[in-house]
């Protein structure tokens, strides 16, 4: 189905649609007629006696410094030029569409006073798979994401670069001629408003909210699925436990537990027998730890709602014609969620490899051979799998220091306090990509041990999980190449097959 911009209303589920999966966008004839009012307005501002910032003034530190009528056109042009200064590998294809999807809403919004042909030039680019470069490196986060939505803007107008799939890049001009598309031309006022906003931080945001709820959902399977092999009980699950401490991620994350659990012949194995008074935190306490991932993953979207219903531009044209600047690009809220998610991906990740250690441990592990391994000593089983979730978990205790609470002025200290969101945003993505490697080792290592408690048997759900991951993973047996293993697992996990299975036998998870 086509997401059809008409200004406010764009959801979480559209941009990863769009930015993803590729899904064709339009332009709503009621936008397209907001934005015609409000052009008429910027043109009249632009002839004023008065100076506004943007349309008749220079930029940042240069807002000081007039710019005749004739000169703006070329004002707009210089402006992308040189704020397209990134360094760096391209940031992801999808990070680039979705910032384009969102900088293309706000316009559309009809409040930053540019022509619909700017919007229907940047739909088309969407449509036809016209991808900018846009590097790694160059946004502070305030004023918006200047040096990124200035690299898109420069392929607007036919210059600079663009992806061409795996090979590489070709320049924006020949790229534009061969989708039949023609370089926008920009008038007063355009250049600026394509980069004054926060888009990439929002749609990196958007995508990584998406992201993180599937993780979250695996890895309450994959806790399931260890609990289950380490003999571990479903009582602390229970739902009247969860309701003395009413944390609505709590809540969720341990109904899932229970369910997940919900006739194993592995728990009903030893569930009067004194085995354990209590299992470990990583087991006992996995809902308290996923369900408070889960209250800040709610957290995150209504930063990134209120955002999507948002004009993010500097200046804005008001409905009464007049031209007033903002502060509303400053990429705070944006930081601290992306921030505060990736605090939380991070535990997440952290408490999956505790698991992984308690069930490759012979003397926590309740009973199963050493590392998981047919016949240790001459086979180290998942020894070295468990080395490399711990990896991860350290590099995500580095990439989980906060990047809001830096900031480097800019602009000549016009621009004197920034949010570092873009940042922020990339260190959320990188924190999900190694969650789901942790949850990958995981998977593997608490399926095999489930396997070594045969003949007794895993719940149906957990059950189903492990028949999707031995389609692409073997069983126990002699050592193997682990790392094509892992990176199958990786590959179910994000494809939501892992989640897809429990699903089929219990229902929606939470």
């Amino acid at each position: 189905m086509t997401v059809t911009l008409r200004g406010p209303g764009l959801t979480e589920d559209q941009v990863v649609a769009v930015a993803r999966h590729g899904e064709k966008v339009a332009l709503a004839a009621a936008a397209r007629t907001r934005m015609e009012r409000s052009r008429a307005r910027v043109e009249r501002a632009a002839t004023s006696r008065e100076p506004v910032y943007g349309v008749s003034t220079g930029f940042g530190a240069l807002a000081g410094t007039r710019v005749a009528p004739l000169r703006q056109p070329e004002l707009q042009l210089a402006l992308i030029r040189s704020h397209a200064a990134g360094v760096g590998p391209p940031v992801d294809e999808e990070v680039v569409r979705a910032a384009m999807l969102l900088r293309a809403r706000t316009l559309a919004m009809g409040l930053s006073g540019v022509r619909p042909v700017l919007v229907e030039a940047m739909i088309a680019m969407l449509n036809e798979g016209v991808t900018p470069v846009v590097p790694r490196y160059g946004s502070v986060g305030c004023s918006g994401d200047l040096a990124p939505l200035a690299h898109i803007g420069l392929a607007l107008v036919g210059e600079g670069e663009v992806l061409n799939g795996k090979d590489g890049t070709r320049p924006a001009a020949q790229a534009l001629k061969s989708a039949k598309l023609k370089p926008v031309k920009l008038e007063t006022k355009e250049g600026l408003a394509l980069i004054n906003g926060t888009d990439g931080m929002l749609g990196m945001l958007l995508l990584a909210c998406a992201d993180a709820e599937l993780l979250f959902k695996t890895a309450d399977v994959t806790a399931a699925m260890s609990a289950e092999a380490l003999l571990g009980t479903d009582r602390v699950f229970q739902a009247r436990l969860q309701e003395v401490r009413p944390h609505p991620g709590q809540i969720a994350s341990a109904a899932n537990l229970a369910s997940l659990m919900h006739g194993s012949q592995i728990v009903a194995s030893h569930r009067h027998s004194q085995h354990a008074v209590q299992d470990s935190y990583s087991v006992r306490c996995s809902p308290q730890v996923a369900g408070a991932g889960r209250d800040t993953l709610d957290f995150a979207r209504r930063v990134a709602e209120v955002e999507l219903g948002s004009t993010i531009d500097n200046p804005i044209v008001l409905e009464n014609g007049e031209v007033e600047s903002t502060g509303n690009f400053h990429g705070e809220p944006l930081a601290f969620a992306a921030d505060f998610l990736a605090i939380a991906a991070a535990e997440i990740g952290s408490i999956a490899e505790r698991r992984v250690d308690r069930l490759l441990d012979p003397h926590r592990s309740q009973g199963l051979p050493p590392f998981l391994a047919e016949e240790p000593g001459v086979n180290s089983g998942l020894m070295v799998a468990q080395y490399t979730a711990a990896a991860l978990v350290a590099e995500n205790r580095r990439l989980a220091a906060p990047a809001s609470v830096d900031s480097v002025p800019t602009s000549g200290m016009q621009e004197d306090h920034v949010s570092m969101g873009w940042g922020a945003a990339l260190k959320l993505r990188a924190v999900l990509e190694n969650v789901a490697s942790i949850l990958a080792v995981e998977l593997c290592a608490a399926a095999r041990a489930q396997e070594m408690r045969r003949p007794l048997e895993a719940s149906a759900a957990t059950f189903a999980v492990r028949n999707a991951l031995r389609k692409v993973v073997a069983g126990p047996g002699p050592d193997r190449f682990v790392a094509p293993e892992l990176a199958a697992a990786v590959g179910l996990i994000r494809s939501g097959a892992v989640v897809e299975a429990a699903e089929q036998v219990i229902g929606k998870l939470r």
